[in-house]
């Protein structure tokens, strides 16, 4: 008999549902999900509009808490901490890139990519914010601020910031949204970079050109799981969409 070593996956949801109120009465946004995201996996979440996959993405992330079931990042289970240990567990184990790069635009590029370790009252390593814009290729702009910045700089200043702390985990809630065609292609090359290394990606997008660099694709529609393709191209990504929104 052989004996395989299972390691704990990254993060993992077990029967999360999430109800919010309404005038109209509850509206389930995510259904009793249960899945698995693989150490080192980069992994593309998408739907039609309304389907729960952004309101997944904050689950997974604890920026929202389920109605019911569990979230564990890295063997923690968010459920069981405070508001306040919760925070502090999310800015050493795990980053955010969103489609608005929320940077301040009074602080430089080497700032903004501080700022996290600031507002927590960490020491600031200036090598490894160095080392961060160098890996994005914005070495040479440290000093410059965010409106002195094309959009894609700016993306790329917010993924700095994220791969600063080195994350376990990276949340991105449609990191290209914002981007031309080419700029967008080098951030997901850089994201496809980072899960190669051995960071995991979890990634909410509408673009199945976007999806096509992950390893994994999770369709959603009313708040469920419905479907999953690995190793697809953007053509095959896209007709599973266009069936769901038929």
């Amino acid at each position: 008999m052989t004996t395989q070593t299972l390691t704990a996956p990254a993060v993992a949801l077990e029967g999360v549902t999430r109800t919010y109120r309404s005038r109209a009465g509850g509206v389930h946004a995510v259904r009793g999900i249960t899945h698995a995201f693989a150490g080192g996996s980069f992994t593309a979440i998408m739907g039609p509009s309304g389907s729960g996959k952004s309101t997944l993405l904050q689950l997974a992330a604890g920026l929202d808490r389920p109605n019911h079931g569990r979230v564990t990042i890295g063997g923690t289970v968010l459920d069981s901490l405070s508001e306040t240990a919760l925070t502090k567990f999310r800015r050493t184990s795990m980053a955010f890139i969103f489609q608005s790069y929320n940077l301040l635009d009074a602080l430089t590029a080497f700032d903004n990519v501080a700022l996290p370790a600031r507002l927590a009252r960490l020491p600031v390593d200036g090598a490894a914010v160095t080392d961060a814009l160098d890996r994005v290729g914005l070495r040479d702009l440290a000093r410059r601020r965010p409106p002195e910045l094309s959009g894609g700089q700016q993306q790329r200043v917010a993924i700095a910031r994220a791969l600063y702390g080195k994350p376990n985990v990276i949340f991105a809630d449609e990191p290209t949204g914002a981007l031309d065609r080419n700029t967008g292609r080098a951030v997901l090359a850089l994201l496809r970079t980072l899960a190669d290394g051995g960071q995991t990606i979890v990634m909410v997008t509408h673009d199945p050109l976007a999806a096509s660099y992950a390893d994994e694709t999770l369709f959603l529609a009313d708040g469920q799981i419905v479907g999953r393709l690995q190793g697809a191209d953007a053509a095959a990504i896209a007709r599973r969409m266009n069936d769901l929104e038929q």
